[in-house]
């Protein structure tokens, strides 16, 4: 196991989240904090880097702790395992920058599961317990994160709350919400995370 003290993360504070989060009204009063810790390349091959992202339990208001969510420039792909706690991964597909979102699932996995990020998906990852969140991932090393498309819309199509999930009224077409289950085992291959 990888000894994360002796390492520096990227932060991802609040004050990086508020347009993305349900509760508005809390994000406004709410004091600057961090939310989650990224260490990046921990290993890394030729094409391939190891990451961990630690996702501390805490709420946003009324909404569960998650990341800012991206989509991947190119269309990479990337496997997450959960290393401690559980995750819900939520993934959209959106048809193109006009708020109309063509597919939307969820994945709650827990720890040793193993989900992989479909192409084209733009996807975020939800604390949704009382204990600290820790997953680790393999994507290619060059791969890049567009945000963009999160921002444009303050968060993704849907946000899981304590009132559980509640679409978010700036898309203009969400899909109903569908459920996967995680994978029990890491691909043997991991050539299609490359270029």
């Amino acid at each position: 196991m990888v000894d994360l003290k002796s390492l520096t993360p990227d932060i991802r504070r609040l004050s990086d989240m508020k347009e993305v989060l349900y509760d508005q009204e809390w994000a406004r009063t709410a004091e600057d904090r961090d939310l989650y810790y990224m260490y990046r390349a921990i290993e890394q091959g030729p094409e391939i880097r190891y990451d961990i992202t630690v996702i501390p339990a805490q709420m946003l208001g009324s909404e569960f702790t998650k990341t800012k969510g991206h989509d991947h420039v190119g269309g990479y792909q990337e496997v997450y395992t959960i290393l401690e706690g559980e995750a819900i991964f939520f993934f959209q597909k959106d048809s193109n920058d006009d708020g109309i979102v063509e597919d939307v699932v969820a994945i709650k996995a827990k720890k040793g599961a193993f989900v992989t990020v479909p192409i084209g998906y733009a996807h975020i990852t939800i604390n949704p317990g009382d204990q600290d969140l820790k997953l680790a991932n393999w994507m290619d090393k060059d791969v890049k994160s567009d945000y963009k498309p999160i921002l444009e819309r303050k968060g993704g199509s849907y946000f899981y709350t304590t009132d559980g999930w509640i679409k978010n009224t700036n898309y203009k077409s969400v899909p109903e919400l569908r459920f996967a289950e995680p994978e029990k085992s890491l691909p043997k291959d991991l050539s299609f995370l490359e270029d």
